[in-house]
């Protein structure tokens, strides 16, 4: 059964989030973080898939601290807008509205977190910030260089794409090898691999990496 649902921050921001519940009894729980198009029609369609595999699956939409709804495409509009949005945001107002996903999601089971672009991102900064989490999964996380000095609360597992112009794999392997606790793994594709409605999709990777996402949550 999926939902909108709202959610309280610690601040006393309200927050909506779509959740999806499995049709048997929950393995756990999983928080997805959004890409800079928001909970779209894609995101929901993960969740929808994690539920599947047996999770409570919920995306909390971070753009309700700018605008309530909002639910981008993939066009170079979309992507400029998105980019935008993100910029407006509060990294530590984030993390709160995370946390609020992840209490939620706890009275389930243990919780992890995977996210997506600058979701991946937000996956990183929450293992490191966040409370409550047993696992995060970064995809492609544009900021995680950037802040490689955080320190994680919880095991995480990254996945970089060979052929990312947006974090050039170079770099990458320099975060790999001075961060050899984490584990990592490159894929032969673009950055937004795992997303079946951009022209960056590679399903040979999307399905490599998920299949790993799993094993590595359950």
């Amino acid at each position: 059964m999926s939902e909108w649902i709202d959610l309280t921050a610690s601040d006393g921001h309200r927050v909506s989030a779509y959740v999806t519940r499995p049709t048997a009894k929950p393995a756990g729980a999983v928080v997805i973080a959004q890409e800079v198009f928001g909970v779209n029609s894609h995101i929901q369609d993960v969740v929808n898939g994690y539920a599947r595999d047996g999770f409570l699956a919920i995306a909390p939409s971070f753009f309700d601290r700018i605008e309530r709804g909002i639910a981008l495409g993939y066009e170079r509009p979309d992507v400029e807008r998105g980019l935008a949005l993100t910029k407006q945001l509060d990294v530590a107002q984030t993390v709160m509205d995370a946390q609020a996903a992840i209490d939620h999601a706890r009275k389930t089971g243990p919780t992890g977190m995977v996210g997506y672009c600058w979701g991946g991102t937000t996956s990183w900064t929450c293992a490191a910030q966040a409370n409550g989490l047993a696992a995060a999964v970064c995809y492609y996380g544009g900021g995680i260089i950037a802040n490689g000095a955080l320190t994680p609360r919880c095991p995480v597992m990254i996945y970089w794409a060979e052929l990312d112009t947006i974090i050039p794999i170079d770099k990458a392997r320099d975060f790999i090898a001075s961060h050899p606790k984490i584990e990592h793994h490159t894929y032969p594709a673009d950055h937004g691999f795992n997303c079946n409605l951009r022209g960056s999709y590679h399903e040979p990777s999307a399905a490599l990496a998920k299949t790993r996402t799993l094993a590595f949550l359950r």
